[in-house]
């Protein structure tokens, strides 16, 4: 998956180029969609800030074996991120999990 990959993705379902995070939150990873969004005049990055942002998540994503559980999570989201809370799916990354949490 490239960054470019993810935020179609993202645009096909919420129509916004939503920020995406991926977090670790008590010994589990999490991919959460935030309520920023570039088509926003106050994003917080410029469109090839934030394509190299999507590009290093696509490829943590890629490198975990994780990109169907992202694909389906976002399209089977049933809401939408909104200001102040996040579209959020925990990981799946077997027994990799460990390798990953700092």
């Amino acid at each position: 998956m490239t960054g470019k990959e993810l935020r179609e993705l993202i645009f096909n379902k919420w129509g916004y180029s939503y920020d995406i995070q991926v977090i670790n939150i008590k010994d589990k990873i999490y991919f959460q969609v935030m309520w920023k969004y570039l088509e926003q005049a106050s994003f917080h990055w410029n469109e090839s800030e934030y394509l190299l942002h999507l590009d290093e998540i696509a490829n943590y994503i890629t490198s975990w074996g994780v990109i169907s559980q992202v694909e389906n999570g976002i399209q089977e989201a049933k809401s939408r991120p909104r200001l102040g809370k996040a579209v959020s799916f925990s990981l799946d990354l077997g027994d990799r999990t460990s390798e990953w949490i700092i």
